[in-house]
């Protein structure tokens, strides 16, 4: 095959952006970074042990129904009425030193926890791009609902992945097996690392990693399988961004949310991700959703799931912890995702529950429960404190050594922000604290202001230090309304030293250790 054209099988003429839209009555409606809902169809299988709530422990062995570790690498993802279809690597039996095509298994869920491996959506074959010695990766399937054809499209290389190239192929049926078209690059750009966005109109999108330039957001063509020129000064892509991999691409609210990965290799980095108003931007500078130095909690993205249900919907971060020595059974970590005025929060969960239903979860115990509480710094060993004991709108906060009411902290949940949110209200004044004016600058000093709920007054507790351990009680406190986090100024470990935010740093002067009241 002539590797640099992409010759599908089909060509549709409706025009750009008049893809039909399937009825929200059809369907629980899943606009995400390759997880498109499609038309419903009847569930013969359910899934053993299907419920409304599914239990999640991060890092923990998963395995399919078979007994056998799910191999969801990369992950793709699609809703088809009440079930569940996910694709992915085959890495079993292998490791960084020979990663060849194996297949692309799918599988099938109604309850986004037990899996039933289904069949491969694509079998290795003989030659070509799909033959031995070929790199197979990031496998992401969408419902074009005019042609009504799944869509996959994945990374397609050779070993020493010179070609660069995405390849495409589809099916009428969600788990295939899906015919091959072909593999170009996008455009004429490199193309190694993938993802793809179907937006709530049914323009869709192919994010691809160009190492030569950076990550793209191209648009593809009515029928989704090939890409379609748009801004010529950028090389007719959508968006040209700074160089990462493994994109997933998500629209919640006004807000587009774009996740991804620093270029490392097999080994984790601290993922990042950027906000803009319509994926041809303009978008922001990028930066760290989880707490930084833990790489992400030691994964890469890999996807963004969207569960919409009857009260909320939930977001949750779909990472791969990789292996090396054993990519097969590199463990795939699901962590819930908070989003809130262009800020988005990935905490850690060493178990947390999805209720599918109603679209909402809760955290386990790696999150504090509501309460008094008294934060103590790891740096200065201080506790959170406000200045002169004051009560009165506007007063400053510091640290202090241990004493006093003003040191103690209701920690109320945060509504409208997701589980692990909260506000902290002031024992002693009856305050909350604040970002005053709401005001994303650094070294900004905190205050206290009447409790109103806002963005300025909600706080992430995201656990650090020892966050695998159910017994962690270290949090860095991320503000929901400006991404910046609690900071002890310069690291002062003098008593009514400033606190203020700042960016993260994974510092210690950045940790907060609680304790009840």
């Amino acid at each position: 095959m002539n590797h640099s054209i992409l010759r599908p099988l089909r060509r549709l003429t409706a025009r750009r952006g008049a893809i039909a839209v399937v009825a929200a009555a059809a369907l629980t409606t899943c606009a995400l970074g390759g997880a498109s809902s499609a038309p419903a169809q009847a569930d013969a299988n359910r899934s053993p042990g299907s419920a409304d709530i599914a239990t999640f422990d991060p890092g923990a062995a998963w395995d399919d129904t078979a007994g056998d570790p799910v191999q969801m690498h990369g992950l793709g993802i699609i809703q088809v009425g009440d079930t569940w279809y996910a694709y992915g690597e085959d890495k079993a039996g292998e490791t960084s030193a020979d990663t060849s095509f194996q297949d692309v298994p799918c599988y099938s869920s109604t309850d986004l926890k037990h899996w039933t491996l289904r069949g491969e959506a694509l079998t290795r074959q003989s030659t070509g791009d799909l033959g031995p010695n070929r790199i197979v990766e990031r496998p992401k399937v969408i419902y074009n609902s005019t042609t009504h054809m799944y869509v996959m499209w994945m990374h397609i290389d050779n070993s020493g992945y010179s070609a660069a190239e995405a390849g495409v192929a589809e099916s009428p049926t969600p788990c295939g097996p899906y015919t091959y078209l072909g593999a170009s690059q996008p455009l004429g750009f490199q193309s190694r690392d993938i993802g793809v966005f179907q937006d709530a109109d049914g323009t869709a999108y192919l994010l691809t990693e160009d190492r030569a330039h950076g990550l793209r957001i191209d648009e593809l063509s009515a029928d989704y399988l090939s890409v379609v020129s748009e801004d010529a000064s950028i090389g007719g892509s959508v968006a040209l961004m700074q160089d990462l991999e493994a994109p997933a691409m998500v629209h919640v609210g006004s807000e587009y949310y774009l996740i991804a990965s620093h270029l490392t290799g097999w080994a984790t980095n601290d993922d990042v991700y950027a906000t803009a108003p319509s994926p041809a931007g303009p978008w922001s500078g990028f930066q760290d959703f989880a707490v930084s130095g833990t790489d992400t909690y030691n994964t890469q993205v890999a996807n963004i799931v969207t569960v919409a249900g009857r009260h909320g919907t939930t977001y949750i971060y779909a990472g791969d912890r990789w292996q090396p020595d054993d990519l097969g059974g590199s463990p795939l970590i699901w962590l819930p995702m908070s989003f809130s005025d262009s800020v988005v929060n990935v905490g850690w969960q060493t178990s947390w529950q999805l209720n599918l239903r109603d679209g909402t979860w809760q955290p386990g115990p790696a999150t504090p429960r509501p309460g008094r509480y008294v934060l103590t710094n790891d740096k200065s060993e201080l506790n959170l404190d406000v200045s002169g004991g004051s009560t009165s709108a506007g007063a400053g906060i510091v640290q202090n050594a241990a004493g006093g009411t003003s040191q103690v902290w209701q920690l109320q949940s945060a509504h409208g922000s997701g589980a692990g949110v909260y506000t902290l209200k002031n024992i002693n004044s009856g305050l909350c604290l604040d970002v005053p004016g709401g005001a994303a600058t650094e070294g900004l000093q905190l205050d206290l202001a009447a409790c109103n709920g806002g963005t300025a007054q909600q706080w992430a507790f995201d656990a650090t230090g020892g966050y695998g351990s159910a017994g962690d009680t270290t949090y860095q406190l991320e503000n929901m309304g400006d991404g910046l986090v609690i900071d002890d100024l310069s690291n002062a470990t003098a008593a009514g030293s400033v606190v203020d935010q700042y960016s993260a740093n994974a510092g210690t002067n950045q940790a907060w250790t609680i304790a009840r009241a």
